[in-house]
Protein backbone atom coordinates (compact mmCIF):
# COMPACT_ATOMS: atom_id res chain seq x y z
CA UNK A 1 0.00 0.00 0.00
CA UNK A 2 1.32 3.77 -0.77
CA UNK A 3 1.47 6.38 1.83
CA UNK A 4 1.31 9.73 1.18
CA UNK A 5 1.96 12.42 4.10
CA UNK A 6 0.53 15.12 2.04
CA UNK A 7 -2.85 16.55 2.95
CA UNK A 8 -5.11 16.00 -0.13
CA UNK A 9 -8.38 17.81 -0.89
CA UNK A 10 -11.19 16.14 -3.33
CA UNK A 11 -13.69 18.50 -5.12
CA UNK A 12 -16.35 16.93 -7.12
CA UNK A 13 -19.93 17.75 -7.50
CA UNK A 14 -20.53 13.93 -8.07
CA UNK A 15 -22.32 12.59 -4.66
CA UNK A 16 -21.38 9.21 -5.36
CA UNK A 17 -18.01 9.68 -7.22
CA UNK A 18 -16.64 11.76 -4.48
CA UNK A 19 -17.57 9.56 -1.21
CA UNK A 20 -16.07 6.33 -3.67
CA UNK A 21 -12.97 7.81 -4.64
CA UNK A 22 -12.58 9.37 -0.70
CA UNK A 23 -12.65 5.76 0.57
CA UNK A 24 -10.81 4.08 -1.80
CA UNK A 25 -7.75 6.93 -1.50
CA UNK A 26 -8.15 6.42 2.09
CA UNK A 27 -7.32 2.58 1.69
CA UNK A 28 -4.44 3.03 -0.05
CA UNK A 29 -2.70 5.15 1.94
CA UNK A 30 -3.66 8.85 0.21
CA UNK A 31 -4.21 11.55 2.86
CA UNK A 32 -7.79 12.60 2.27
CA UNK A 33 -8.27 15.45 4.56
CA UNK A 34 -11.28 16.63 3.56
CA UNK A 35 -14.39 16.48 0.32
CA UNK A 36 -16.04 19.34 -1.10
CA UNK A 37 -18.96 18.84 -3.67
CA UNK A 38 -19.75 22.96 -3.88
CA UNK A 39 -17.98 25.79 -4.81
CA UNK A 40 -18.49 27.65 -1.11
CA UNK A 41 -17.12 24.14 0.58
CA UNK A 42 -14.12 23.76 -1.37
CA UNK A 43 -12.64 27.72 -1.26
CA UNK A 44 -13.79 26.93 2.88
CA UNK A 45 -11.74 24.15 3.03
CA UNK A 46 -8.82 25.12 1.22
CA UNK A 47 -8.85 28.60 3.22
CA UNK A 48 -8.70 26.36 6.57
CA UNK A 49 -7.41 22.57 5.78
CA UNK A 50 -4.20 24.40 3.85
CA UNK A 51 -4.18 21.15 1.55
CA UNK A 52 -0.86 20.31 -0.20
CA UNK A 53 -2.51 18.53 -3.04
CA UNK A 54 -6.12 19.15 -4.82
CA UNK A 55 -7.97 16.27 -6.92
CA UNK A 56 -10.42 18.44 -9.00
CA UNK A 57 -13.01 17.13 -11.58
CA UNK A 58 -12.70 19.15 -14.42
CA UNK A 59 -16.60 18.89 -14.91
CA UNK A 60 -17.05 20.59 -11.32
CA UNK A 61 -19.45 23.49 -10.88
CA UNK A 62 -20.60 23.28 -14.85
CA UNK A 63 -17.09 22.58 -16.23
CA UNK A 64 -15.57 25.41 -13.52
CA UNK A 65 -12.55 22.65 -12.16
CA UNK A 66 -9.84 24.46 -14.27
CA UNK A 67 -10.33 27.97 -13.14
CA UNK A 68 -11.10 27.00 -9.86
CA UNK A 69 -7.69 25.17 -9.66
CA UNK A 70 -5.87 27.99 -11.18
CA UNK A 71 -7.29 30.35 -8.43
CA UNK A 72 -6.10 27.86 -5.74
CA UNK A 73 -2.94 27.70 -7.44
CA UNK A 74 -2.37 31.56 -7.59
CA UNK A 75 -3.10 31.31 -3.64
CA UNK A 76 -0.39 28.31 -2.92
CA UNK A 77 2.17 28.49 -5.63
CA UNK A 78 3.24 25.50 -4.58
CA UNK A 79 0.07 23.13 -4.32
CA UNK A 80 0.10 19.85 -6.71
CA UNK A 81 -2.98 19.76 -8.49
CA UNK A 82 -4.38 16.92 -10.45
CA UNK A 83 -7.27 17.20 -12.89
CA UNK A 84 -9.72 14.30 -13.57
CA UNK A 85 -11.92 14.22 -16.31
CA UNK A 86 -13.93 12.18 -18.90
CA UNK A 87 -12.53 13.99 -21.97
CA UNK A 88 -8.73 13.59 -23.27
CA UNK A 89 -9.40 16.72 -25.31
CA UNK A 90 -10.56 20.09 -23.38
CA UNK A 91 -11.37 22.19 -26.43
CA UNK A 92 -15.12 19.81 -26.68
CA UNK A 93 -15.52 21.19 -23.24
CA UNK A 94 -14.44 24.92 -24.43
CA UNK A 95 -11.33 24.76 -21.74
CA UNK A 96 -8.07 25.48 -23.79
CA UNK A 97 -5.05 23.81 -22.34
CA UNK A 98 -3.19 27.67 -21.46
CA UNK A 99 -6.04 28.05 -18.94
CA UNK A 100 -4.99 25.02 -16.84
CA UNK A 101 -2.90 25.41 -13.93
CA UNK A 102 1.05 24.74 -14.81
CA UNK A 103 2.01 21.09 -13.91
CA UNK A 104 -0.87 20.01 -13.51
CA UNK A 105 -1.68 16.15 -13.98
CA UNK A 106 -4.57 15.30 -15.93
CA UNK A 107 -6.14 11.41 -15.43
CA UNK A 108 -8.86 9.97 -17.62
CA UNK A 109 -12.05 9.33 -14.75
CA UNK A 110 -13.61 7.05 -17.00
CA UNK A 111 -10.40 4.56 -17.51
CA UNK A 112 -8.75 4.59 -14.22
CA UNK A 113 -9.86 1.22 -13.24
CA UNK A 114 -6.82 0.56 -11.64
CA UNK A 115 -7.28 3.54 -8.97
CA UNK A 116 -3.14 3.00 -8.72
CA UNK A 117 -3.14 5.14 -11.70
CA UNK A 118 -4.79 8.09 -9.85
CA UNK A 119 -2.56 7.21 -6.41
CA UNK A 120 0.41 7.96 -8.82
CA UNK A 121 -0.77 11.27 -10.09
CA UNK A 122 -1.54 12.22 -6.65
CA UNK A 123 1.81 11.52 -5.61
CA UNK A 124 3.66 12.56 -8.52
CA UNK A 125 1.82 15.87 -8.70
CA UNK A 126 3.74 18.47 -5.92
CA UNK A 127 7.18 17.04 -7.52
CA UNK A 128 5.88 17.84 -10.65
CA UNK A 129 4.94 21.25 -9.47
CA UNK A 130 8.70 21.95 -7.80
CA UNK A 131 10.24 20.49 -10.81
CA UNK A 132 7.72 23.03 -12.71
CA UNK A 133 7.08 20.43 -15.43
CA UNK A 134 4.03 20.67 -18.53
CA UNK A 135 0.62 19.49 -18.26
CA UNK A 136 0.67 15.84 -18.35
CA UNK A 137 -1.63 13.71 -19.24
CA UNK A 138 -1.39 10.39 -17.01
CA UNK A 139 -3.85 7.90 -19.21
CA UNK A 140 -5.05 9.73 -21.92
CA UNK A 141 -5.25 7.35 -24.56
CA UNK A 142 -5.98 3.58 -22.92
CA UNK A 143 -7.92 2.10 -25.65
CA UNK A 144 -7.61 1.52 -29.39
CA UNK A 145 -10.97 2.33 -29.72
CA UNK A 146 -10.68 5.86 -28.02
CA UNK A 147 -7.61 6.38 -30.22
CA UNK A 148 -9.75 6.21 -33.19
CA UNK A 149 -11.94 8.44 -32.01
CA UNK A 150 -9.55 11.11 -30.37
CA UNK A 151 -7.66 11.18 -33.89
CA UNK A 152 -10.10 12.73 -35.28
CA UNK A 153 -10.74 15.22 -32.82
CA UNK A 154 -6.95 15.98 -32.59
CA UNK A 155 -7.00 17.32 -36.25
CA UNK A 156 -9.54 19.49 -35.96
CA UNK A 157 -8.93 23.15 -35.80
CA UNK A 158 -9.85 24.87 -32.60
CA UNK A 159 -12.57 27.15 -34.84
CA UNK A 160 -14.17 23.52 -35.91
CA UNK A 161 -14.18 21.98 -32.33
CA UNK A 162 -15.90 25.23 -31.30
CA UNK A 163 -18.49 25.01 -33.68
CA UNK A 164 -19.02 21.43 -33.04
CA UNK A 165 -19.75 22.02 -29.35
CA UNK A 166 -22.16 24.80 -30.43
CA UNK A 167 -23.62 22.37 -32.63
CA UNK A 168 -23.71 19.54 -29.84
CA UNK A 169 -25.94 22.38 -27.63
CA UNK A 170 -28.65 22.27 -30.11
CA UNK A 171 -27.60 25.57 -31.94
CA UNK A 172 -28.50 26.27 -35.53
CA UNK A 173 -25.80 27.40 -38.23
CA UNK A 174 -27.81 30.79 -37.77
CA UNK A 175 -27.27 30.88 -34.22
CA UNK A 176 -23.44 29.68 -34.15
CA UNK A 177 -23.10 32.54 -37.39
CA UNK A 178 -24.35 34.80 -34.78
CA UNK A 179 -22.02 33.93 -31.91
CA UNK A 180 -18.61 33.49 -34.16
CA UNK A 181 -19.42 36.90 -35.73
CA UNK A 182 -18.99 34.87 -39.33
CA UNK A 183 -21.65 34.58 -42.52
CA UNK A 184 -23.98 31.26 -41.91
CA UNK A 185 -22.55 30.35 -45.13
CA UNK A 186 -19.17 29.97 -43.71
CA UNK A 187 -20.40 27.85 -40.54
CA UNK A 188 -22.25 25.76 -42.88
CA UNK A 189 -18.60 25.49 -44.48
CA UNK A 190 -17.31 24.26 -41.51
CA UNK A 191 -19.89 22.02 -40.49
CA UNK A 192 -19.50 19.86 -43.62
CA UNK A 193 -16.01 19.97 -42.78
CA UNK A 194 -16.13 18.20 -39.38
CA UNK A 195 -18.84 16.14 -41.02
CA UNK A 196 -16.17 14.94 -43.37
CA UNK A 197 -13.42 14.41 -40.94
CA UNK A 198 -15.58 12.03 -38.91
CA UNK A 199 -16.47 10.24 -41.92
CA UNK A 200 -19.94 10.79 -42.47
CA UNK A 201 -21.22 10.94 -45.92
CA UNK A 202 -24.55 13.25 -46.95
CA UNK A 203 -27.68 11.00 -46.87
CA UNK A 204 -30.64 12.52 -46.74
CA UNK A 205 -32.16 9.51 -44.87
CA UNK A 206 -29.97 10.28 -41.92
CA UNK A 207 -30.03 13.12 -39.85
CA UNK A 208 -26.47 14.42 -40.26
CA UNK A 209 -26.21 17.26 -37.11
CA UNK A 210 -27.78 14.22 -34.51
CA UNK A 211 -25.08 11.60 -35.75
CA UNK A 212 -22.25 14.53 -35.18
CA UNK A 213 -24.12 15.12 -31.69
CA UNK A 214 -24.20 11.39 -30.72
CA UNK A 215 -19.93 11.38 -31.30
CA UNK A 216 -19.42 14.49 -29.71
CA UNK A 217 -21.59 13.38 -26.81
CA UNK A 218 -18.98 9.88 -27.03
CA UNK A 219 -16.19 12.03 -26.68
CA UNK A 220 -16.56 13.80 -24.04
CA UNK A 221 -18.02 11.12 -22.14
CA UNK A 222 -21.61 12.34 -21.65
CA UNK A 223 -23.23 8.96 -23.14
CA UNK A 224 -22.35 5.34 -21.36
CA UNK A 225 -19.44 3.74 -22.53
Amino acid sequence: MTTMNEKVLLINDDAFELITLSEVLNLRGINIVGTARSLVAAESLFRTLHPEVIVVDVDFNHFDGVSFATRMRARNQAIGVVHTSTCSDLRLLGIQECEIAPSALMVMKRRIGDIEVLCDAILHSTLARINNEKILWVNRFPQLLENSFMSVVQDLTNIQVETLRFLSQGLSNAEIAKVRFVSEKAVEQIVARIALAMGFQCDRKRNMRVLMTNEFNRWVGSSAS
